[in-house]
């Protein structure tokens, strides 16, 4: 019999880490025409967290995962394997995730990255439960990072208002049962018709930034806002939907959900799309503005730390990003909260 034929996959700690150095919206209205008030009524964001020089979204994974691991009581060694979400490596290679696991010191284990940009979290957690239920591992760590403010040109209001830096992680483990309480469904999608409504033109094979070269704004985040806002309302309902039909619940079922940090405004037109109270939404855009593939395991293990999620209660996660990509899945709480971190 195999043993790993009803395995199931949990959650078994978090932890998260942002950059102390701390940005305002008055601080960037003195480099760009804008105020706070404009940029609190259109993205819901008062501050965001910036890495600081020499400071790298695989130092913020790194911390972020020892969290998680004492969180879940889990040594290093223990671990199968390490995937990393993230849109901006400390290098175009090796992955973030080997050099967070050389920091570890667990050679041997498989490690390896996953660029869905902001929906990054969301293909890694269903990478990781795939390998658990299918038996090829028993404990994995899965951490979405991002260090976004070194793709931001700050001299365009448009978009440097709303990204900030942080990491978010997860330490996944084995359920032998699968009608325990664990990770759900997950449902994952892209459309790479849309890709130029979020991108970075410039650093990659199409058009790399040469030697002796300046990169100027060609590595910058380019976005058409309007056009996003839309696709993503629709995407992000639709998704939703497929994971609560295929869980056979309905919204009054679900007692969280933890979206990816977007934009205030995205996240108040889904709430009244699905009819769940914005209250029932875990957000801290206000504190960290847009982390990208951070986002959602940022705001999970706050709300985990101040107890807000409690063990038997379901968890909505969904996302949407540049690719474009979305995904939704759901999560039922086994882990006790509120404990030694």
């Amino acid at each position: 019999m195999n043993p790993f034929e009803n395995a199931r996959s949990i959650i078994l700690g978090t932890g998260s880490c942002a950059p102390e150095n701390v940005v305002t919206n008055e601080d960037i209205s003195r480099r760009v025409e804008t105020s706070d008030s404009w940029i609190r009524e259109r993205t819901g964001i008062c501050e965001r967290r910036v890495a600081s020089d020499g400071e790298s979204t695989a130092d913020l994974a790194l911390e972020a995962a020892r969290k998680a691991l004492r969180h879940a009581g889990v040594s290093p060694s223990d671990l199968d394997g390490i995937i990393v979400a993230t849109a901006t490596p400390d290098l175009t290679f090796p992955s973030t995730a080997c050099l967070v696991q050389g920091k570890l010191e667990i050679p041997g284990t498989f490690a390896f990255d996953v660029n869905a940009v902001c929906s990054g979290f969301m293909y890694a957690l269903k990478v990781a439960d795939s390998m658990i239920r299918s038996g090829q591992s028993e404990t994995l760590l899965v951490i979405g990072a991002e260090v976004m403010s070194r793709f931001v040109d700050w001299s365009d209001r448009s978009t440097c208002i709303l990204f900030g830096d942080g990491a978010g992680a997860i330490v996944l483990g084995k359920s032998g049962n699968e009608n325990a309480a664990g990770v759900g469904a997950v449902s994952l999608h892209a459309d790479g018709r849309y890709w130029d409504l979020i991108h970075v033109p410039g650093g990659g094979a199409r058009s790399p930034v040469r030697p002796g070269e300046p990169a100027g704004n060609a590595c910058t985040v380019r976005m058409k806002g309007s056009e996003t806002f839309r696709m993503a309302v629709r995407t992000l309902e639709e998704s939703v939907r497929e994971v609560l039909k295929e869980e056979g619940i309905g919204v009054d079922d679900v007692d969280w959900v933890v979206p990816h940090q977007a934009n205030i405004r995205i996240l108040q037109a889904l709430s009244e799309r699905l009819n769940i109270p914005l209250e029932r939404f875990v957000i801290n855009i206000d504190r960290y503005g847009n982390t990208s593939a951070a986002s959602i395991p940022m705001a999970l293990d706050e709300a985990v730390r101040d107890n807000r999620i409690r063990p038997g209660q379901r968890i909505l996660l969904t996302a949407f990003g540049s690719g474009v990509t979305w995904g939704s899945g759901l999560v039922n709480w086994t882990r006790k909260s509120g404990e030694e971190r």
